[in-house]
């Protein structure tokens, strides 16, 4: 029997079309809960707690378990990791990975990708105010307790989290932060990338490691009535901060070089030319930047 196309998933479809010709590459499509704002009190970056301890220990077991479910059933489909050579070399430094952002399970894919080369270690993930203090269920469960670093509207809390990422990173260990920002479902386009992943590893002096997901169509429908994606996670050479850059110039030097690599991967997949529906001006960074796009 046929499943008819989920009316959610139709919308947010057409809001991607909408916000991509207006050029607002970085704003939200999904309907998500409000953002309640964290507190100092309300995060424990490095897990010092022992309670911080158990929890993440009891909610990595869990998810590794809910992963694998996934992708017993083929609900979740990794069909390929390459690169595997460039993260190998930086398995046991500190670097920033990204990530394009098209799907909740993006990031189960860049786990998997990596997971017999973390050694024990877990994968932290930078994750979005609101998705830390309300997100219900299961998943707000995850986002709690699975290593996520949340970004917050406190200055206070924000300082607790540059400090918690220097640490990290300084420990050898790897963030995983989307530069695109908001999740566009099963988008597959680069999209314009914002500048704090790239500012935080210019900060700390360490590489970035681009991952770019292709995806191709499954003959399995999902619930939502749409072909379930197979994933091919491609690890990009890491591209390091240049020593006589200030961390302004390396911000900008490591973004336009990551959305190269990301663009250059994405030509050679689908092959045809990255372009754009976007009329006049691209929006990201929270400012209105003067860009060369192509129509479609």
């Amino acid at each position: 029997m046929e499943i008819a196309r989920d009316e959610g998933r139709i919308n947010v479809l057409k809001k991607i079309e909408e916000y991509e010709e207006k050029g607002l590459f970085s704003h939200d499509v999904e309907e998500d809960p409000p953002t309640i704002p964290l507190l100092p009190d309300q995060v424990d970056y490095l897990n010092k707690k022992l309670s911080s301890r158990f929890w993440m220990k009891v909610a990595n077991s869990i998810a590794r378990a809910y992963i694998n479910n996934l992708m017993r059933k083929k609900i979740f489909i990794l069909k390929d990791v390459t690169g595997i050579e460039n993260f190998i070399p930086l398995k046991n430094k500190g670097a920033i990975i990204t990530c394009n952002h098209f799907n909740a399970f993006d990031n189960f894919a860049v786990y998997k990708a990596i997971e017999k080369h973390l050694h024990k270690r877990e994968l932290h993930k930078v994750c979005r105010e609101g998705n830390y203090t309300n997100f219900p269920g299961f998943y707000g469960f995850l986002f709690k307790h699975c290593n996520t670093l949340p970004l917050s509207s406190n200055v206070t809390t924000m300082h607790n989290f540059l400090s918690a990422v220097k640490e990290i990173l300084s420990r050898g260990e790897q963030i995983l932060i989307y530069p695109e920002q908001g999740m566009w479902w099963n988008y597959r386009k680069p999209r314009p990338l914002t500048s704090g992943s790239f500012k935080l590893a210019a900060q700390n002096h360490v590489p970035i490691l681009p991952m770019f997901i292709t995806l191709s169509d499954s003959e399995i429908i999902g619930q939502d009535g749409f072909p379930i994606q197979e994933y091919t996670v491609h690890i990009l050479e890491p591209i390091y901060p240049n020593d006589s850059f200030s961390v302004k110039q390396n911000t900008e030097y490591l973004k336009q070089k990551n959305y190269e690599s990301w663009k250059t991967i994405y030509e050679k997949v689908y092959q045809i030319p990255l372009t754009y529906t976007t009329k006049g001006t691209v929006t990201f960074d929270s400012a209105q930047t003067e860009k060369s796009v192509l129509a479609k």
